[in-house]
């Protein structure tokens, strides 16, 4: 049966790259975006009004709902004595309250129904925790604890819940970045470059993930390996980490 799918952030990068995944199966997606342009449906999703539109076209067209992923977002970071907390509160009220509000939204449908799954793109940054980028990491953190909770309250309602934890990939979230702390957006910025996975690698992944039913998905061999060495090498880990936070020191 063809799935019913609504993605946010779908005008460009993962979110392009997810849609063009499931309609490559056969499923219906309903697209969404900040901007509306070349989706379905205008999306700002720090707008209780504009999830409660989504709502409406999704019951609607559908009726129901199959698959709710969750990806849009902006990147940011700073060191801590650089970032500001307008810039804290920035990227929490994206990435985090976008995402609840998507979840207050659908959840009750969720449930009515007795069926569905969550994809909720966080970030390698949710697990591994470099330096000057404090903000994105908690944000991304909290992210993770968000779908696990999910997980574990919708499971007997039928529903599942999984987190994409990717590392660098060629994307265009860096079009989206903020922050005093210049310095951090130009590391980022070139580990970006420098990657060799692209947004289709990451799709493929999320939709082998859900298939096996996964809870947590590590879509690129830099991510899996970043979280290996933390949770079986830790000091090995801390050192890398401090001796990157030394380098992003002497840069400036």
């Amino acid at each position: 049966m063809d799935r019913r799918i609504l993605v946010t952030g779908a005008a460009s990068g993962l979110g392009a790259a997810l849609t063009r995944a499931f309609r490559d199966r056969g499923d219906e997606v309903l697209t969404t975006d900040l901007r509306g342009d070349g989706v379905d449906l205008a999306l700002d999703i720090t707008s209780d009004a504009d999830w409660g539109s989504a709502l409406a076209e999704v019951e609607r067209r559908w009726g129901g709902l199959d698959i709710l992923v969750n990806n849009a977002g902006v990147a940011g970071g700073g060191r801590l004595d650089r970032a500001t907390l307008d810039e804290w509160q920035w990227i929490f009220d994206v990435n985090l309250f976008g995402m609840v509000r998507g979840l207050r939204t659908f959840t009750p449908l969720f449930k009515r129904q007795g069926s569905g799954q969550l994809v909720n793109v966080a970030s390698l940054a949710g697990l591994v925790h470099p330096a000057g980028m404090a903000s994105y990491n908690a944000v991304k953190a909290a992210v993770v604890a968000l779908t696990e909770t999910a997980g574990h309250e919708l499971a007997a309602h039928g529903v599942r819940a999984m987190a994409v934890c990717p590392s660098y990939f060629r994307t265009n979230l860096m079009d989206s970045i903020q922050g005093s702390d210049p310095a951090v957006a130009q590391v980022i910025g070139r580990l970006v470059e420098r990657s060799t996975t692209t947004a289709d690698d990451i799709a493929a992944e999320v939709l082998a993930g859900i298939d096996r039913g996964a809870e947590l998905v590590l879509p690129d061999e830099a991510a899996r390996a970043a979280w290996l060495l933390k949770t079986h090498d830790r000091a090995a880990y801390d050192a890398l980490m401090r001796a990157q936070a030394a380098k992003l020191e002497e840069a400036t």
